[in-house]
């Protein structure tokens, strides 16, 4: 009862956190409009007559758009990798790193380059969702290929999960490499971008094509809760218990793909942050995926709006790719889970 407590007081405070930090989000940048009055005009509370028009642009149609689809992808990643990281028992998968975030790269920019001459059928019928949808398949095809790869009577090698992921990395960087090569000049600058992620192309369109599909990803996530505790005690005891093992790994592969595909394609390639998240709130929370997973949602959330007010504010008036802050910050934090967790990748 006192873990349990302690888990609800933590997501109350990180649900506040990413309210104060998205509204703090607004108030930094290159422009500095002021924001108190427009946004006390969204709540109904005043009117910002004296505000300049361009200042009511920056914070409605670039810096709003651009926080709350930081907050989403944010989620969608952190909460990604505390899937698969309760789905193969083991602290260092993430989508990242085994090769999944490639998979869905490899989708966004196979439609990117050929969308208009290969595929015109399917580019004209999913429209704005295009490119997440073909995000989406590639890191779905890529987590079940890597999960069937590591899987052996029951039991998930990490040190195949982790080679297989290094492999299929290389495999997805080739290809989307030779996509690159083949693109024209306006389909190049398009996928700048893609090298080391970023928030800056996000608007709301994005955020409600791309953001559609990362929400209804995680609302399955309540679901697979108790079903990846039950997993932690292996797929044998799960099964005893009553947990439908295979339709569990099914539900949970899903939401993990579809999260980080359509992150990647609103986004780029961020990398650490469905490592670094699940592990930090392991230290403090515990294990328990009820409330692992909804404080991983709001604390990659306050991750990532940081890292990109930081990435667009530290060199003012230009802009670090967020993929550089988030990989200064996880680096070091992913090579300390790997020492201590080193006898568990022994091959």
């Amino acid at each position: 009862m006192h873990r349990q407590r302690r888990a609800s007081i933590c997501l109350v405070l990180l649900a506040i956190g990413l309210v104060a930090i998205m509204f703090w989000s607004l108030t930094v940048g290159a422009a500095s409009p002021p924001v108190l009055p427009v946004v006390a005009s969204w709540l109904g509370m005043g009117d910002p007559a004296g505000v300049r028009p361009a200042g009511i642009i920056i914070l409605e149609q670039i810096r709003l758009p651009r926080i709350i689809m930081g907050a989403i992808v944010g989620a969608s990643l952190a909460v990604s990798g505390a899937i698969l990281q309760g789905l193969f028992r083991n602290p260092l998968a993430d989508p990242t790193i085994v090769g999944v975030s490639a998979g869905a790269i490899l989708g966004a920019v196979t439609v990117i380059v050929l969308g208009a001459t290969v595929f015109p059928a399917f580019t004209k019928l999913a429209g704005a969702f295009a490119i997440p949808v073909a995000a989406f398949s590639g890191a779905l095809a890529v987590a079940f290929l890597l999960y069937r790869l590591a899987t052996r009577s029951g039991q998930t090698s990490v040190a195949t999960l982790l080679l297989a992921g290094i492999a299929t990395n290389a495999f997805g960087i080739a290809l989307t490499g030779i996509l690159i090569f083949l693109a024209d000049d306006a389909q190049l600058r398009e996928l700048t971008f893609w090298s080391l992620g970023s928030l800056a192309g996000a608007t709301w369109e994005k955020v409600f094509s791309g953001g559609l599909i990362m929400l209804v990803s995680m609302a399955a996530v309540p679901f697979v809760a108790s079903a990846l505790n039950a997993l932690s005690l292996g797929e044998a005891a799960a099964g005893h218990m009553g947990i439908d093992v295979q339709k569990m790994k099914n539900i949970s592969i899903l939401c993990a793909a579809g999260a980080t595909g359509a992150a990647v394609a609103v986004s780029g390639g961020i990398g650490f942050i469905g490592i670094i998240v699940p592990h930090l709130l392991r230290i403090s929370l515990g294990p328990d995926n009820r409330f692992l997973l909804p404080a991983a949602a709001l604390l990659g959330g306050i991750l990532l709006v940081l890292a990109d007010s930081i990435s667009r504010t530290i060199v003012a008036p230009t802009e670090l790719p967020i993929g550089i802050v988030t990989a200064l910050a996880g680096a070091p934090v992913f090579i300390s889970i790997l020492l201590r967790r080193r006898n568990m990748i022994e091959l």
